[in-house]
C-alpha cells in the first residue's frame, strides 16, 4: 500500500506516512491471502478477474494422419469495482498549543487503526458470505444443517478439520505459497505451501487441544512464520485475528457462533486503483484560506480504494462452531 500527505514539509510527510501504515497493518489479516490485481489509473475502477476451467483427461488415441478436433477452454469472467472509503479528524490550534501530547502523532495512530480495521472488515464481510460451509456437530448421527443448529458443545474438533481439508483437496484447491506482507504494502512474501485458516482468539483453546496441532513455537523453521500465526494442523496454517467473524446469539440457545475460514490459493481476489490503496492527507492550520482566516483548524485523514471478491467458492470453506 502507499500513503501520501499534503501541505506538510517532506520530512514530516515521511514520518506520518510510515506511522499510518504501521498502525494500520496489525488489522490487515483477511486481505493478505487473496490474489492481488491492481487497477491502472485512468480506468473505470472496475477489474475483470478471468478464470480458465480445468480440462478433462483426454483418453482418445490419435488416428494416424488425422488432426483431432481439439478442445475449447471454458472461461469465466468475474468483475469487481473498487470503492472509496475514508475518514478524517479536525484538530484546532488550541489543541496543538496547549496539549502536552504530539497531537498529529496521536491522531495518525488512531486513524491508522481505523483504516486497517475498516479494510479488514470489508474483506472479512465478503469472505464469510461464501457458500461452502460446514457446521460443527458433537452429536451422532450428525444433524446440524444451519447456524441456528450449532449448540454450546459443537466446538472446533479434529473430524471437522479433516472434513474441511479433504473437501478442499477434492476440489483441487491449490496451496498458498505467498502472502501479502503488511510491512511492504502489496508486495508478497514467500511461505511454505499450505492452506490458510483464520481463527478468533477465543477459538485457539479448542484448536490447541486437537491431536496433531503443532504450535508455532515447535516449528523447525521459524523463518517463514506469518504475522499472527499460531500453529498448524495437517497442511493448514492458522493465523489469529480478533476480526474473525462472530455471529452473536445466532446458535442454539442464543450462543455466539464463531466462523473459522480455511482457503487455498486464488480463492478470492483483492484489488484497488494503482497507488490509491491507502492515502493519507494532512492539512495545516489555516489551509482553507478565507474560511479559516485565523488559522484555527486543520485536518488529518485517510482515504482508501478497495474491493474483495470471491473467485472460487470451492477453494474456500467456512466452519461455524461454538467455543469452550
Amino acid at each position: 500500500m502507499s500513503a501520501s500527505v499534503t501541505t506538510i514539509p517532506h520530512a514530516i510527510n515521511n514520518y506520518y506516512d510510515r506511522l499510518l501504515l504501521e498502525r494500520e497493518k496489525p488489522y490487515l489479516v483477511h486481505p493478505n491471502f487473496g490474489q492481488v490485481r491492481n487497477i491502472p489509473v485512468g480506468g473505470t475502477g472496475t477489474i475483470k478477474f478471468r478464470k480458465y476451467g480445468a480440462l478433462t483427461a483426454n483418453t482418445t488415441a490419435l488416428t494416424e494422419g488425422e488432426t483431432p478436433a481439439g478442445t475449447n477452454p471454458s472461461v469465466t469472467d468475474i468483475t469487481a469495482t473498487a470503492l472509496w472509503y475514508g475518514d478524517y479528524i479536525t484538530y484546532t490550534d488550541k489543541v496543538t498549543i496547549e496539549s502536552p501530547d504530539p497531537v498529529l502523532t496521536e491522531l495518525t495512530e488512531v486513524l491508522g487503526e481505523q483504516a486497517g480495521l475498516s479494510i479488514d472488515t470489508l474483506a472479512r464481510n465478503v469472505l464469510v458470505q461464501g457458500t461452502n460451509v460446514l457446521y460443527a456437530d458433537a452429536t451422532s448421527p450428525k444433524a446440524n444443517a444451519q447456524t441456528s443448529d450449532v449448540s454450546a458443545t459443537d466446538v472446533l474438533e479434529k473430524v471437522i478439520l479433516d472434513t474441511a481439508i479433504s473437501t478442499l483437496r477434492s476440489a483441487n484447491a491449490k496451496y498458498i505459497t505467498n502472502f501479502v506482507s503488511p510491512d511492504a504494502g502489496y508486495l508478497t512474501s514467500p511461505v511454505a505451501p499450505c492452506f490458510v485458516g483464520i481463527v478468533h482468539p477465543n477459538t485457539v483453546v479448542n484448536l490447541r487441544a486437537i491431536t496433531g496441532f503443532v504450535p508455532v513455537e515447535q516449528y523447525a523453521n521459524k523463518g517463514d512464520v506469518m504475522p499472527n500465526e499460531i500453529g498448524k494442523y495437517d497442511r493448514v496454517r492458522f493465523v489469529e485475528s480478533t476480526q474473525a467473524y462472530v455471529e452473536e446469539n445466532a446458535g442454539n440457545g442464543t450462543i455466539d457462533v464463531y466462523h473459522t475460514l480455511i482457503f487455498g490459493k486464488d480463492a478470492y481476489g483483492v484489488t484497488s486503483i494503482s497507488g490509491n490503496a491507502m492515502n493519507m492527507y494532512i492539512t495545516e492550520l489555516g489551509s482553507s484560506g478565507s474560511a479559516d482566516p485565523l488559522k484555527q483548524r486543520g485536518t488529518i485523514g485517510w482515504k482508501a480504494n478497495h474491493i474483495t471478491k470471491i473467485l472460487n467458492q470451492s477453494w474456500m470453506i467456512r466452519i461455524e462452531h461454538a467455543i469452550v
